[in-house]
């Protein structure tokens, strides 16, 4: 079962708020973060995961082709 355009979109938007979030909180001093032992780093870099393969899912959807193994799988 493949999510259909508005949960991907909404699952891109959420990837972006996240990391968003994850770089606000980076930015600011360390003493005034929410949660101080969160690694802001892995959770931007698990949101750009999860927003690139929605793209990537966002434009198989939008063109109608599927992308498919270059190893015949």
């Amino acid at each position: 079962m493949t999510p259909d355009l508005p949960t991907t979109l909404s699952i891109c938007a959420v990837a972006l708020a996240i990391g968003a979030f994850g770089n606000w909180q980076l930015r600011r001093p360390f003493h005034k973060r929410v949660l101080q032992m969160v690694p802001w780093m892995g959770v931007q870099f698990l949101a750009l995961v999860v927003l690139i393969v929605m793209a990537a899912h966002l434009v198989s959807l939008v063109t109608g082709h599927e992308f498919k193994s270059r190893y015949g799988y």
